[in-house]
């Protein structure tokens, strides 16, 4: 009976080990911090690889595909009321994986491509008359899809992308002068990567080109004209700081709150739901709460005035989506939100 006992006895142990292993492993998953709360869904039809943009408190999100069509319709969120209203149609070709920005009080949408043409126009949308307008300046480079955009001191920024072969170019647009100037390239070249703007300088990252997934990050000084490079998005360096980095990714999206940008969904031969926050003061990367939703990719989302960050829409592969989500980095898990 003896050796009986310590065969139990080693089992036991065996059990508590396990058991222990498994609390620690959720007490981490517990520990994350930060809460998705679903909001009222968009009114629009599901789709994925539209384009989105923010007004004030209002976020805009329009265009992409439905699985069967290319989309022009769009529709404006209003983030005080959790309400959404229909707005004037795109009046540019129907498109998908084009970009957005805004800029003085307008928002901007332009390239993307249709299943067969690849664009380089572009549009202004005025929220006061509910009106689109052609730029008349045409964007300085070649017609593409999956570039970024973004804006600071009301001159906005596109670059990067696919024209045929992925670029790298990097242009800017002054909507008081309708013009393009061309600004110092991209580090290299990649398309669908992810941009934010924190303070007065743009952030680019993720992203592939030739197959590999892109390790780079880098931030765009508008005052220089120049690029600075960050630390690697991915587990490069001797030091244990990235030990656990998986920020690698395409088709992704990215928001700012308070001062910080956090990365989420997209693809990296798989659908990805982690979220990645971080912090310029420190160029640092860390995990918060997953994204609740369905995982997907070519979702969108913006950041309102108020520095409120949501996503939207999205796909998984046959299935689209008319979601969306908000974001509270602060703010303990809820899985009943």
């Amino acid at each position: 009976m003896k050796i009986f006992k310590d065969y139990l006895f080693l089992g036991l142990i065996s059990i508590c080990i396990i058991s222990l292993a498994a609390m620690c492993d959720k007490d981490d998953e517990e520990d994350l911090i930060g809460n998705w709360i679903e909001q009222s869904d968009y009114e629009g039809v599901a789709r994925g690889d539209a384009v989105a943009f923010a007004i004030g408190n209002i976020g805009y999100v329009g265009t992409g595909y439905d699985g069967e069509d290319r989309l022009t319709d769009f529709w404006a969120f209003d983030a005080e009321r959790n309400n959404w209203t229909q707005v004037a149609e795109f009046e540019g070709k129907p498109r998908q994986g084009a970009v957005a920005f805004a800029a003085a009080g307008n928002g901007y949408v332009g390239t993307g491509y249709d299943g067969l043409a690849k664009y380089k126009d572009f549009w202004k949308y005025n929220p006061g008359t509910n009106t689109w307008d052609s730029v008349e300046a045409e964007f300085g480079g070649l017609a593409r899809y999956g570039a970024v955009a973004f804006s600071i001191d009301d001159i906005g920024y596109v670059g990067t992308g696919f024209s045929g072969n992925a670029e790298k170019d990097f242009w800017a647009y002054n909507p008081s002068s309708d013009t393009w100037v061309q600004k110092t390239s991209f580090q290299s070249k990649i398309q669908d990567a992810v941009a934010f703007v924190i303070g007065n300088e743009g952030y680019i990252c993720t992203g592939y080109n030739n197959g590999v997934y892109s390790k780079d990050f880098y931030k765009y000084d508008p005052s220089t004209d120049s690029w600075t490079a960050l630390r690697k998005v991915s587990d490069v360096s001797d030091e244990s700081y990235d030990d656990s980095y998986t920020i690698v990714r395409k088709k992704a999206v990215a928001f700012i709150i308070s001062g910080k940008a956090y990365i989420t969904t997209g693809d990296v031969g798989s659908l990805k739901n982690d979220v990645w926050e971080y912090t310029p003061s420190t160029d640092l990367w860390t995990t918060r709460t997953n994204f609740e939703g369905t995982t997907r990719t070519d979702a969108v989302a913006f950041t309102t005035e108020n520095g409120r960050g949501f996503l939207a829409t999205g796909q998984s592969s046959s299935l689209y989506f008319d979601d969306i989500w908000e974001f509270k980095p602060t703010e303990t898990y809820d899985e009943e939100d």
